[in-house]
């Protein structure tokens, strides 16, 4: 039997996050949707995605604070946490990284970039992406 890898998509834009849920789907991935920071929190404290695909810009709660809270949980630790962000400053990039971020998607990207920079992090690669 194949078990299926478990994604957690946290986005507040309906339409990126359900884009992003058919290119998850497409890989063949169990995927779970948040609009919100705290939700996110809340799910990976009962549930340890394989990846989670994780915007900056959320409403009451950061991306930022979110990688620094999975970082802090020692079952999270090695989960990778894709950003996908539209902020394309060189210093957003390096703050997410200092927070913990595995890797960084500059929105909007294309689904080649996105499926490749998710293949790397599965595989246990890290990754710059820039798609």
């Amino acid at each position: 039997m194949d078990v299926r890898r478990k994604a957690l998509v946290v986005e507040d834009d309906p339409d990126l996050r359900a884009m992003v849920r058919r290119y998850l789907e497409a890989m063949n991935m169990e995927v779970t949707e948040v609009a919100e920071g705290r939700a996110a929190i809340l799910h990976v404290a009962v549930n340890r995605p394989d990846i989670v695909c994780l915007d900056l810009m959320l409403p009451e709660m950061s991306g930022y604070e979110v990688c620094e809270f999975m970082r802090t949980e020692v079952r999270l630790a090695g989960v990778p946490i894709l950003i996908m962000s539209a902020r394309a400053l060189p210093q957003d990039r390096a703050f997410a990284e200092q927070v913990g971020a595995s890797s960084y998607l500059v929105k909007p990207f294309k689904r080649q970039g996105f499926n490749a920079a998710v293949e790397k992090l599965l595989s246990g690669e890290g990754v710059e992406e820039r798609a």
